[in-house]
């Protein structure tokens, strides 16, 4: 038992690669054909919703900016001064919207808990991205976010339609970090994962 990988010679670690850079090549256009079905799926018309957020107010149309396109995550509600560790995860790598906006696109962090939590929360981990509440609304009952989930709306004058929405595996996807790690030899190093014997791994957010 060992925790590297086998040790080989040049020539033999680049036809391995080469062989690995097929599959990889693969699933890029599968990805690709998947996008170009998502660009192509139909919507569905949203009713509106009042936000509590820190600059008081704000409809579900507000949360565009004046952009075209927004992506909503939902962040559980987990209750009182308990915060889910992979929805944390996740807003961690919430980064570049300044580069989304650029290409019509708004962001916004939505949870049912309420403000002041949400505030305490985004202070004490120095976010700076929009967080609003959907406290006291049936927001995330609409969009059937029983836990974490990401949407993407678009809007035609006043009417919203929601676009998209992904949860689970389809969230985790997006995470800058967990991008990374799935390059590395040890991947994440989480118990779910199919790793040689010997590797390091853990429960995941354990």
């Amino acid at each position: 038992m060992t925790d590297i990988p086998e040790i080989v010679s040049a020539e033999k670690w680049q036809q391995d690669r080469d062989e690995l850079l097929k599959a990889e090549k693969e699933a890029t256009r599968t990805l690709d054909a998947i996008a170009a079905r998502r660009r192509r799926l139909p919507m569905v018309k949203f009713d509106s919703y009042v936000f509590d957020t820190s600059a008081g107010p704000k409809t579900l149309l507000d949360l565009f900016a004046g952009n075209r396109q927004l992506a909503v995550y939902q962040f559980m509600d987990n209750g009182p001064d308990d915060f889910c560790q992979g929805c944390t995860h996740f807003t961690n790598n919430v980064v570049g919207l300044a580069t989304l906006a650029d290409c019509g696109v708004s962001w916004a962090t939505v949870s049912n808990m309420p403000l002041a939590q949400i505030e305490a929360y985004k202070a004490r981990m120095g976010w700076t991205m929009p967080f609003v509440s959907s406290h006291g609304t049936t927001f995330a009952q609409d969009c059937g976010a029983s836990y974490f989930m990401l949407s993407v709306f678009l809007r035609d004058g006043e009417d919203v339609y929601r676009t998209y929405s992904t949860t689970a595996r389809g969230v985790d996807r997006l995470l800058f970090v967990n991008n990374i790690l799935d390059l590395t030899p040890y991947g994440r190093q989480e118990d779910w994962e199919d790793s040689p014997p010997g590797w390091p791994q853990h429960p995941t957010y354990g």
